[in-house]
């Protein structure tokens, strides 16, 4: 709510900036390029495509029609269809809180690695310099609450002018930084036999753990079940083409992934690392591949200033989830709950910054503060998706979701019987294989 009205996009090029901000994050600067090498490279950029077209659009879809319809936050949108489908809003709600708490960490890492990037560069030993900046006891606290501040800020200014303006500006930025660092990266010397490994659909390497790897991957990339695309859709208005949308924020969101892919693993192939090396990809490898190259320092400052834009995009899409309902629910100022909420997962991040060092000892059902907060979300996000999938099918109804695409019949729905078929069968079962894998019932 803003000066007592529903607050709007000022233009469907702003909300699509917005929902692929929400969408782009730090998973398609790493963690996709990352999967990419552990799941044979050109494979699992095919699979994983290919559940674009199919999962991402339905669910995404679905959650746009479910917060246009309602004009409403995540929670209060599913009560105002059916009081006793509410918490599955409210799982959203909490996923949204918990995912920041350490996500914002992670945004003040990048925040630190821009500033020595600037100021001279990472130590010449990443892996030490790595190891010592996240179990600093006040380091990486005060990076957190930078990050958490900016954050803060641009949800505090509203929808028009915070988040729409921020995002109308950062994802622009990004994609032109993204495609100066893709083209450095693919004409190094030594950099054909990965984009060779990255573009090469290699048959004998696809496995149940890669279709399930991209299977996550596409549904946790695109902010699915988290109640941001469901409160995002609340800003529209009822002339803006759902359908086309939910094609476009996931094409937008896909290009990036695969972008990052071009920035990172030829690069990554012509100065000799491995491709697959996990959540170091970025903060040790990426900045000694920086190092090693022609005018490394250019590049490097501009890389980590394209992951912050990306982090932040998605940080703010996660704020606006909780603050969004904190309005509708309990009707709160947007001043006082951007306050409240952001100073609440700046102190729960600390702990989670401290478990990576002095506190690492602090164990909850085998995980430390931090793992255990990403445990909960791997958890939470999927769940969402599914009551989502239900929901939609056998609770709203299709005739009413239908009603709601098509604005009452007055825009054509291309594609209706295959998001029906979609919704009602495919997409449950496929997003109930990465709950049971992220339960660990199901490992691959």
């Amino acid at each position: 709510m803003e000066n007592g009205k529903r607050a709007q996009w000022g233009s469907n090029f702003g909300f699509i900036m917005a929902a692929a901000g929400s969408a782009v994050g730090l998973g398609n600067l790493w963690k996709f390029p990352y999967l990419a090498g552990k799941n044979g490279g050109g494979v699992f950029v095919l699979v994983y495509l290919l559940i674009v077209l199919f999962i991402g659009f339905t669910i995404m879809l679905g959650e746009m029609a479910i917060g246009r319809s309602t004009q409403l936050s995540s929670y209060n949108a599913y009560q105002r269809i059916s009081k006793k489908w509410a918490f599955v809003g409210g799982i959203g709600v909490i996923a949204g809180f918990v995912i920041l708490s350490f996500y914002s960490v992670v945004g003040g890492w990048v925040l630190n690695y821009l500033y020595q990037t600037v100021i001279g560069g990472i130590p010449a030993d990443t892996a030490a310099y790595f190891g010592s900046f996240i179990s600093d006891p006040v380091a990486p606290i005060f990076w957190n609450m930078l990050f958490m501040a900016a954050t803060a800020l641009i949800v505090f200014k509203g929808i028009g002018g915070g988040i729409e303006k921020a995002c109308k500006f950062m994802m622009p930025a990004l994609f032109v930084i993204l495609i100066i660092i893709s083209i450095r990266a693919i004409t190094l010397p030594g950099a054909a036999a990965g984009i060779a490994f990255y573009l090469t659909p290699d048959i004998s390497k696809l496995t149940a753990g890669t279709v399930v790897a991209a299977l996550g991957q596409v549904f946790f990339s695109l902010s699915l079940g988290m109640g941001c695309i469901i409160t995002y859709g609340s800003y529209l208005g009822k002339e803006e083409t759902l359908e086309k949308n939910s094609i476009i924020v996931p094409v937008l969101d896909t290009v990036v992934a695969l972008l990052a892919g071009f920035a990172i693993l030829p690069a990554v192939f012509a100065f000799g690392f491995e491709p697959g090396a996990g959540p170091g990809l970025m903060f040790i490898t990426l900045p000694q591949v920086f190092d090693k190259m022609p005018f490394g320092w250019v590049f490097g400052i501009l890389f980590f200033i394209l992951v912050l834009f990306a982090a932040l995009t998605s940080s703010i899409s996660l704020l606006e989830v909780t603050v969004a309902y904190m309005q509708d629910h309990h009707k709160w100022g947007r001043t006082k709950a951007v306050v409240i909420l952001s100073s609440f997962m700046f102190l729960i991040g600390i702990p989670a910054s401290l478990s990576m060092g002095i506190w690492s000892g602090i164990m909850i059902f085998g995980y430390n503060i931090f793992d255990f907060l990403v445990f909960i979300s791997d958890i939470l996000l999927p769940l969402g998706g599914i009551l989502m999938c239900i929901f939609i099918g056998y609770v709203w109804g299709i005739d009413k979701a239908v009603a709601e695409i098509t604005n009452g019949g007055k825009i054509p729905f291309k594609l209706k019987a295959f998001w029906t078929i979609m919704i009602k069968y495919v997409a449950p079962i496929a997003v109930i294989i990465v709950f049971l894998n992220a339960l660990g019932i199901l490992k691959f």
